[in-house]
């Protein structure tokens, strides 16, 4: 019987070995790739009885090592590289090491302290996501082994920021795949009040770090906010799936005429009126709560057009099996959008999902402009700023995309 906890070869300490199966791509997980899948894995009873989040040496199939993984048996994911070192010690120091590296690149980029600061494995930290707003950092502990190491974790990320408070989101959509929980928590300090102010792009937003979406704010849209508001000066400006404000509120402040903010959630309408007023722009601003579907629709009944239209819909395409309905529903959104802008204006289109790729996306796109009876020449292509870097062994790390065209 073939085991993964390997009896003939010596452990590192005390941690366990686990080996891959000889049809698994090893030098892969050589090259950088950060996952090893359920089925790449020899498994046997012990392997499984393992609990989420125990550390092990991974080996191939000749019991060479590769690195240093977390064991997750529960999940399609059942290795997460940590460290291509199979002696490291994951510790606070380990995650000071890996934290400060992350805050000199923000550093270097950003001139004031509101950036994603970790971006999972694309930062040597799988499954682990953390913004940072000010003196608050945000984190989204989405695989097991941070869940089991969130003191260390905390720990560190305090004493390489200085932040004073640490607060717990649980509500990414992995966490349940790893067979976590969704309980948020504060890590350290104290929650805010209410919703806090967040400069961006000349703009102040409001962030509800507590009970908002994600992280309280769409940090990763920042750059392409920016090429937004490049070409807002005297337009009339819509800005479909708004959440807060995004793009609406940086097109204000670089001298839009109006800007019209949809979004199905009156709560982030709410918070965007208050980031208008705080931005000093709330007589150009105004907000339609409903679903964009049906909203986009009504404002073409109405006659309405606008010279600069923005989607920015949630990921209609979240895996693969969801890709084809995705693709429709972004092609939907292109031809209903693409009726209200007006002669030699602009649409920018907007996706999250990581499953389809950018030419799937700019194809459906570009067969919805068409199906509305206009002509699109694409202008912009953008991604996730530089404090959402891309791993380039792992697609999912490119998720975001943002094609501008001229219609």
């Amino acid at each position: 019987m073939t085991t993964s906890i390997s009896e003939s070869s010596a452990p590192v300490g005390d941690l366990p070995t686990v080996r891959l199966k000889p049809k698994a791509n090893a030098r892969a997980i050589r090259h950088g790739f950060p996952w090893v899948y359920a089925n790449e894995l020899v498994t046997d009873r012990r392997t499984r009885s393992k609990p989420a989040g125990t550390l092990a040496v991974l080996e191939d199939d000749g019991r060479v090592p590769l690195g240093l993984v977390a064991l997750n048996p529960d999940s399609k994911i059942i290795c997460r590289m940590l460290d291509r070192d199979p002696q490291a010690t994951i510790d606070v120091a380990w995650f000071e090491t890996r934290l400060r590296k992350a805050l000199h690149l923000r550093e270097r980029v950003f001139d004031a302290p509101y950036y994603r600061l970790v971006h999972a494995e694309a930062d040597g930290l799988p499954g682990v996501v953390i913004d940072r707003f000010g003196d608050i950092c945000v984190v989204q502990p989405n695989a097991a082994w941070a869940e089991t190491l969130l003191h260390e974790l905390t720990d560190a990320l305090v004493a390489v920021t200085g932040v004073s408070h640490v607060l717990k989101n649980a509500s990414g959509r992995t966490r349940s795949l790893e067979g976590l929980d969704d309980a948020s928590a504060v890590l350290h300090g104290s929650v805010p009040e209410g919703p806090i102010t967040v400069p961006m792009n000349d703009a102040v937003y409001m962030a509800d770090l507590t009970g908002g979406q994600k992280t309280g704010l769409y940090l990763d849209q920042r750059a392409n906010h920016a090429f937004a508001a490049s070409l807002a000066r005297d337009a009339r400006v819509l800005d479909v799936f708004s959440h807060v404000g995004g793009f609406s509120l940086a097109a204000l402040a670089a001298g839009a005429q109006s800007a019209l903010a949809v979004d199905g959630s009156a709560a982030a309408l709410a918070l965007a009126e208050k980031g208008a007023k705080a931005s000093g722009c709330e007589g150009r601003f105004q907000t339609r709560q409903g679903d964009a579907f049906e909203v986009l629709t009504a404002l073409a009944e109405e006659g309405a057009r606008f010279d600069l239209v923005i989607c920015d819909p949630p990921a209609f395409a979240p895996s693969k099996p969801s890709v084809d309905a995705g693709l429709r529903a972004y092609e939907r959104v292109a031809r209903l959008a693409a009726t209200l802008v007006a002669e030699n204006g602009i649409l920018g289109l907007c996706s999250c999902s990581h499953a389809a790729d950018l030419s799937a996306f700019r194809a459906a796109c570009a067969r919805g402009i068409g199906r509305s009876g206009r002509r699109g020449s694409l202008i912009y292509t953008g991604f996730a700023g530089p404090d959402h870097p891309q791993l380039p062994q792992l697609a999912e790390s490119g998720y975001l995309k943002s094609i501008f065209f001229q219609l």
